[in-house]
């Protein structure tokens, strides 16, 4: 093992402490009743290892390393293609390039955030940035700026819906539920 591996591993597991016991916290108290100061005892850090890991205490619940991909993905699409085709396509892609995620987590997650004002806020301003990266992608290839924003928003407030249908039902599948809503947004439903 090289030295540069330790840290990172360690770093890995701090951060997903960090997560665990935040989740569970909220899940048990509420997302506006736990501070940061909190999660930090509970985990065995200070507040400034865990801004060191998380910028904000939205970020916990918000922040989805998938987001970033659509938009990479979206831009690959074929340019002649139409726009919800290449919107669609591109997230459909960027999907099955992630490892599938603990759906326990994001059920979790989501739930969390169905609940909290905080976060539902948050959750908006973190739909907006993805669709702004995927209507970038769509224009630097040449499509019209309005018409690349509305595929977008489309696409974003359609899977938004899809999850928390997801996550108010134990007995659904996520990947069924994503491939649902992607098959509705591209007209084949």
């Amino acid at each position: 093992m090289a030295l540069s591996e330790a840290p990172v591993g360690r770093a890995a597991r701090t951060r997903a402490s960090i997560l665990q016991a935040a989740h569970l916290l909220f899940a048990q108290h509420g997302y506006e009743s736990v501070t940061v100061a909190r999660i930090a005892t509970e985990v065995g850090i200070s507040e400034m290892t865990f801004f060191r890991h998380f910028p904000t205490k939205e970020s916990l619940v918000v922040d989805d390393p998938y987001d970033p991909l659509m938009a990479e993905h979206v831009a690959r699409q074929p340019a002649e293609a139409p726009l919800m085709a290449r919107v669609v396509g591109g997230i459909r892609a960027a999907w099955a390039a992630v490892p599938q995620p603990d759906a326990a987590v994001v059920r979790s997650r989501l739930r969390i955030a169905a609940v909290s004002p905080v976060l539902r806020a948050a959750t908006r301003q973190a739909n907006e940035a993805s669709a702004h990266a995927i209507a970038d992608s769509l224009v630097t290839s040449g499509a019209d700026a309005v018409e690349a924003r509305i595929a977008a928003e489309a696409a974003l407030a359609g899977l938004t819906e899809a999850l928390l249908s997801w996550a108010a039902h134990d007995d659904l599948e996520l990947g069924e539920v994503l491939e649902q809503a992607l098959s509705v947004l591209e007209g084949s439903r």
